[in-house]
């Protein structure tokens, strides 16, 4: 009898046990989330107030100041808790642009579509001059061109020959297209690929640092370069520096391949060329400043020294409003925290949002954060592997752990545009991948269904993946981020989609509530050490 009782009641744990292992979703809560965040939204007012109403925010530029501190008014009056801007050391100078024009004005006058780029100097009023055509690939190609540039506007590079495209602008994900999600591909090795990027890198700085230097030499008045894209878009970043001490170079514009491309045919057929250039750009610091961050939190209760974040860059780039790259992000992840206290959302573990700044100059305000928070590697001592971006650096020791490294749960980044949410990046994390698809479940009808084993880079949630914390971004439609807006002057308010937006919303809102709430420790994959 003892037998046949024990018997029974291993099979009976036996056959419940998966409903223990299930992962458990609060569905009455998620509910609530979904009727607040779809019928009572505010994601798009805090979208449009960063776009059109603060614009474009370059790190440490005013705007970028006073985005900061409408965030914080925000969270306040939401009645979030701990709202501060954190800073991290010497980002460099802010820079802001108000107006900039080129014309030709021989052998016909017309104007010619350029913007300038980040930190660069402005012309201090109308600049004109011979334009002459230069390509500098490597150190040595400048020695043809001493003595030859003084008082003349400099076209850097070749035509590119117009390519017309073959896909559609827009892109929204199929079955087909989530379904190739779910091919994994084995990486190559690490070491022979960080050496050729660290060879490309420190080639591309030294040939920039000593261009600038010698153009300013030369007396040459501004310099105008090709933009990345076609069909009218100006996509453009940085130039010059941003850190006081380092040469800015002379005054320089991307041009919209479609004017850049006849200047260069003009040239090569022997035609004078005279261009007028006024860019009025200033740069607003005379020395090194902090950036910051913008970080606000619900506090927890039982559990309330674990953490739980969510984040994305309020930086941008200049030309645009910042609106895919990344309002976007920003109002999703304000818009998630209104909605948990909005539906009063009581969690165990604390949950942090944090808004980055220098994210478009290599993860810089969240890389800093998670060093003084929860671990980073030793920092090098020998002066070119400090020189280099972290993800560069060659081993530098273990991993030093600090002390919140342990309550760290897990973070969720937004930042590949303004598309629907189709699901999440498992980042290899192979114990998420049934978390997220529980997660994920009350969402399907709203197309987010995939939970990709893949990996995904280039944005904050990196910060926290390179020290062995769970981070994560979200698999997106990419509407017309990569054809049109990315990094361009067409990132603006109009190409995005206000339900897509909503949509993101509530299932942020629904994914860290769930994981404040969860008994045990969010799982993390092992970590490789450098």
């Amino acid at each position: 009898m003892i037998k046949r009782g024990l018997l029974a009641l291993c099979m009976g744990l036996a056959v419940g046990a998966p409903a223990y292992a299930a992962e458990q979703v609060d569905l009455d809560m998620v509910g609530k989330i979904r009727q607040e965040a779809f019928h009572r939204s505010q994601v798009m007012d805090t979208f449009s107030h960063l776009t059109e109403n603060i614009g474009p925010r370059l790190s440490n530029s005013p705007a970028m100041a006073k985005a900061n501190r409408w965030s914080r008014e925000r969270f306040n009056a939401w009645g979030l808790t701990n709202v501060h801007d954190e800073a991290f050391e010497d980002f460099g100078r802010g820079w802001e642009f108000s107006s900039s024009s080129v014309e030709m004005l021989s052998e016909r006058v017309q104007p010619l579509h350029a913007l300038p780029k980040a930190w660069t100097p402005g012309t201090n009023g109308p600049v004109e001059g011979e334009l002459i055509q230069v390509e500098i690939k490597k150190l040595a190609d400048m020695e043809q061109y001493k003595g030859k540039l003084r008082g003349k506007i400099l076209l850097l590079g070749d035509a590119r020959e117009y390519k017309r495209g073959t896909e559609a602008d827009s892109h929204r994900h199929d079955a087909t297209s989530l379904e190739g999600l779910q091919e994994f591909a084995i990486p190559k090795t690490a070491e022979e690929d960080r050496a050729k990027r660290v060879k490309e890198f420190n080639e591309r700085q030294e040939l920039a640092r000593a261009t600038n230097a010698f153009f300013i030499e030369e007396g040459a008045l501004a310099a105008i370069s090709i933009s990345g894209w076609d069909n009218g878009i100006i996509r453009v970043a940085g130039g010059g520096s941003r850190k006081a001490g380092e040469s800015v170079g002379i005054p320089e514009l991307a041009m919209i391949a479609e004017h850049f491309n006849p200047l260069v045919r003009a040239l090569k057929d022997k035609q004078a060329v005279r261009l007028r250039v006024n860019v009025d750009a200033r740069f607003t610091d005379d020395t090194n400043q902090p950036g910051h961050n913008t970080l606000a939190e619900i506090r927890g209760s039982s559990k309330a020294d674990e953490i739980v974040m969510l984040g994305a860059h309020m930086d941008s780039w200049h030309t645009g409003t910042g609106a895919a790259d990344n309002a976007a992000g920003v109002a999703v992840m304000m818009e998630a925290m209104r909605i948990l206290k909005a539906v009063g959302a009581k969690p165990k573990r604390t949950i942090r949002v944090a808004l980055w700044s220098g994210e478009e100059q290599g993860l810089i305000g969240s890389q800093a954060y998670v060093a003084q928070h929860f671990a980073h590697y030793p920092e090098p001592t020998d002066a070119a592997q400090k020189a280099l971006p972290a993800s560069l650096r060659e081993p530098t020791g273990a991993l030093q752990k600090l002390r919140d490294y342990d309550k760290f749960q897990v973070y969720f980044n937004m930042d590949n545009g303004s598309g629907r949410f189709r699901g999440i990046y498992a980042q290899e994390n192979m114990a998420a991948m049934p978390i997220f698809e529980a997660w994920l479940k009350p969402f399907n009808d709203v197309g987010a269904t995939t939970v990709a084993t893949r990996n995904t880079g280039s944005t904050d949630h990196i910060s926290y993946d390179r020290v062995g914390l769970p981070g994560f971004q979200f698999i997106q439609d990419r509407l017309d981020y990569f054809s049109n807006v990315h990094h361009s002057h067409l990132d603006t308010w109009d190409h995005a989609e206000a339900e897509d937006l909503k949509q993101a919303a509530a299932i942020v809102a629904s994914f860290v509530y769930n994981a404040a709430m969860r008994e045990g420790n969010f799982p993390r994959k092992p970590l490789l050490e450098k």
